[in-house]
């Protein structure tokens, strides 16, 4: 079987990924959308890291696609599969399955971890019945399940769990433990074994009566080592005022064990009473050396058996926390903004339609929004005769919204997620690249024009006809007349690459040049698409049409009267 299973990234060996920049994330927003799916810092790196690894395969984005859509539709499993993980990060943070030694801490410690093996197998079974929900219908969960399944299988966990059952049964049977002390002829001992481990407590009996029983009638000395059975004990007490109790000092007698609680993991038999500098005093640590290699055999079968499959719960199943965290945090969100009012839709993944998208609108901004009313929503196409848009419009107009929204599409699409539209269909891309303003201190050295040009030029060599460029504001940071020269240029080489690019700009001339740029080209279509305008207000909708540049201009001079005519009463000539 293979030694991992994903829910994010199947076909591994088939499939190639690209990671987007930082900068890309955060000029497409999905740095403040992860953000508002969990406060926790770390969910928000490992959810950002998934996301942003694309893939043109249309399989995994199709695969993804239903994993999402059967957890975002089952409440119930998100809310049992949570607490399953919660649970097992809880023992593998807290508990003791990472120590490696068992002598260190001894037999009952070993009892406690194999406690913890049991709490896993637990819940390795709670989530094979959470993935034989009928209602499943994704072929990422089932083949999860047939997955877990096989790890139970090959890990022996169900005949594990009833020898863990039944060990920790002797365990308990445990109640006291028979020691044997050599001493020699001033009765000092010299020596100490472990008899026998048995199952009853021993009973208190009159420390003189038996004491001088033992020693003074012959026939109660034993000529044998062998332990006759009887389980009264002699307490040695050093408060004893007795002479007796004064010899008994000297002599050692017998230790009498009883059981003590957890003290930070660790289990300690003690002995009672036990009188100081008369040899004794580490008993209770030879004591369970001694039990531990009586029991060497069964300590070396549990410790491979726990290194052996302790590893397949903790290692195998918990590395798809992360992956189940992915889907469940962008379900909870998702159920928030619908609950508010906001759309979303399962996108179709196309080989053949680059993109169609209705109604769609941009999440960071939607998040922001109270009134989830007061969103606009739009249509766009990538096709044959819409390859690269060159988009202008006033300012503060929503040309970046919608070039942001554009990139948000694809990111969540791909990355299995509902996205904020009433359709989408779209063949994904490879990579997303962008090509925002770069912030004032990464043009010190270069000047901003300088550096627009080598990340534009970097981006050129990267992309593919399978890449997705959105360009804000490129090469406006010059004079009209050389920023032009450049992007007409750079619009050409993108055309020569057949790339999605949507640049918006306040280049009207080269929204102007489309049909020129187009003229004699079989291969990609440069568009003119704009912000409409009602009357010089914006309206926040794009369409394909000609720049209207000279005609907005002209409704918001009207509109705040700095026309010539109605600033001097004149007509022109």
């Amino acid at each position: 079987m293979n030694d991992a299973f994903s829910i994010l990234f199947p076909y591994k060996s088939e499939t190639t990924y690209k990671q987007l920049s930082p900068t890309a994330c955060h000029d497409l927003g999905l740095d403040a959308v992860c953000k508002s799916l969990t406060d926790d810092g770390k969910e928000q790196k490992l959810i950002m890291n998934i996301i942003s690894q694309l893939t043109a395969d249309p399989r995994v984005s199709a695969y993804r696609q239903k994993v999402f859509a059967d957890i975002l539709a089952l409440p119930e499993l998100r809310a049992k599969m949570t607490e399953l993980f919660d649970k097992m990060e809880f023992i593998r943070s807290f508990g003791t399955m990472h120590k490696n030694s068992d002598e260190e801490l001894g037999l009952w410690h070993l009892f406690h971890r194999l406690d913890e093996l049991n709490d896993y197998i637990n819940c390795v079974e709670a989530m094979r019945e959470c993935l034989s929900d009928e209602r499943i219908q994704s072929q990422g969960l089932k083949d999860l399940r047939s997955y877990i399944d096989e790890l139970y299988s090959e890990a022996y966990f169900a005949e594990m769990k009833k020898d863990i059952a039944a060990l920790r049964l002797k365990a308990s049977d445990v109640q006291s433990v028979t020691l044997g002390i050599n001493v020699n002829e001033r009765f000092e001992a010299v020596s100490m074994g472990l008899i026998s481990v048995n199952s009853k407590p021993f009973k208190k009996s009159g420390i003189v009566s038996n004491f001088a029983d033992a020693v003074s009638a012959k026939d109660k000395i034993q000529d044998t080592t062998d332990w006759d059975g009887d389980m009264h004990y002699r307490q040695i007490d050093k408060q004893q005022s007795m002479s007796i109790a004064e010899f008994m000092d000297k002599f050692g007698g017998f230790s009498a064990v009883r059981n003590s609680p957890f003290v930070d993991g660790n289990i300690r038999a003690t002995v009672v009473r036990t009188p100081d500098d008369d040899g004794t005093a580490n008993s209770t640590f030879y004591l369970e050396t001694v039990i531990n290699k009586m029991l060497g055999s069964l300590v070396k079968k549990l410790r491979d058996t726990l290194t052996k499959y302790a590893n397949v719960a903790i290692v195998n199943i918990s590395s798809l926390i992360p992956e189940f965290v992915y889907y469940i945090r962008f379900a909870e969100f998702i159920g928030r903004l619908t609950d508010a009012g906001a759309r979303f839709c399962e996108a179709e993944v196309s080989d053949s339609t680059d993109m169609t998208a209705r109604g769609f609108y941009n999440l960071k901004l939607a998040v922001n929004l109270e009134d989830k009313s007061e969103i606009v929503p739009n249509d766009l196409d990538f096709d044959a005769d819409h390859t690269l848009y060159i988009l202008t419009g006033a300012n503060r107009g929503g040309k970046t919204t919608i070039t942001q929204a554009v990139g948000q599409l694809f990111a969540l699409a791909q990355g299995g997620i509902y996205v904020p539209a009433e359709s989408f269909a779209y063949r994904p891309v490879d990579c997303i690249y962008t090509h925002f303003p770069a912030d004032e201190d990464k043009t010190m050295d270069l000047g901003r024009l300088g550096e627009e040009c080598i990340r534009f030029k970097e981006i050129y060599t990267d992309c593919t006809a399978d890449s997705l460029v959105l360009m804000n504001e490129t090469f406006s940071t010059t004079s009209f007349e050389e920023g032009y020269y450049i992007a007409r240029d750079s619009v050409r080489a993108l055309m020569e690459k057949n790339v999605r690019t949507i640049y918006n700009t306040h280049m009207h001339k080269l929204a102007s040049d489309a049909e020129e740029l187009n003229r004699g080209n079989e291969g990609a279509r440069v568009a003119s698409l704009i912000m409409k305008s009602d009357g010089g207000k914006r309206s926040f909708k794009v369409e394909v049409a000609s720049p209207e540049g000279m005609s907005y201009a002209s409704d918001i001079a009207k509109k705040y009267g700095v026309t010539y005519e109605m600033l001097t009463g004149r007509k022109e000539s």
